[in-house]
């Protein structure tokens, strides 16, 4: 039990000062490439990302989703990039994953973060990542994001409307 909270001290450290760090530019880019973080305790329809990045224009080919599972064991049979759960985590936010290196490595145009859970592994991916734009939803730590939208997980619908309306407000599809 000491050593899990000495463990999410040295997470949330690690995150501090990747956030700290973080260079924010302003840019009218498209949106052509798109990394998906969810938490699969919380949604699990990832075919709905698909559907609505290909409408956007996004090709299949050009997204990328990872999923979360908190419980190893629990980890299904994946149709979607990369399973991540804590054992691909190390002391002070190392990456034991390679695929899970690889993504944060990808320089994507946009990266949305589809959790509400506030789970210390999410919040490393997300800070860590290169991508230009991060969007994620509310109740989590504000300096991840670019922009936050109030939505619930299981709204996916209302989620893909407020996306869409900003992504066209900021010129980004």
């Amino acid at each position: 039990m000491i050593l899990k909270a000495f463990k999410e001290k040295s997470y949330q450290n690690y995150i501090n000062k990747l956030l700290n760090s973080r260079h924010v530019e302003a840019n009218n880019k498209k949106i052509d490439t798109v990394g998906v973080i969810f938490n699969l305790n919380e949604f699990s329809d990832f075919e709905n990302f698909q559907i609505f990045f290909e409408d956007l224009g996004v090709k299949q080919n050009r997204l990328k989703i990872i999923a979360f599972v908190a419980d190893e064991k629990l980890a299904p049979e994946t149709y979607w990039d990369v399973n991540v759960t804590p054992k691909d985590f190390g002391w002070k936010g190392a990456i034991k994953n390679n695929d899970l290196k690889a993504f944060i490595d990808t320089d994507f145009d946009a990266l949305i973060s589809y959790y509400k859970e506030d789970r210390m592994e999410l919040n490393i991916i997300t800070a860590q990542s290169k991508a230009r734009f991060k969007v994620g939803l509310s109740g989590i730590d504000d300096r991840l994001y670019d922009l936050i939208l109030d939505v619930h997980p299981k709204e996916f619908s209302l989620f893909k409307r407020e996306l869409h309306k900003y992504l066209t407000v900021l010129n980004k599809i």
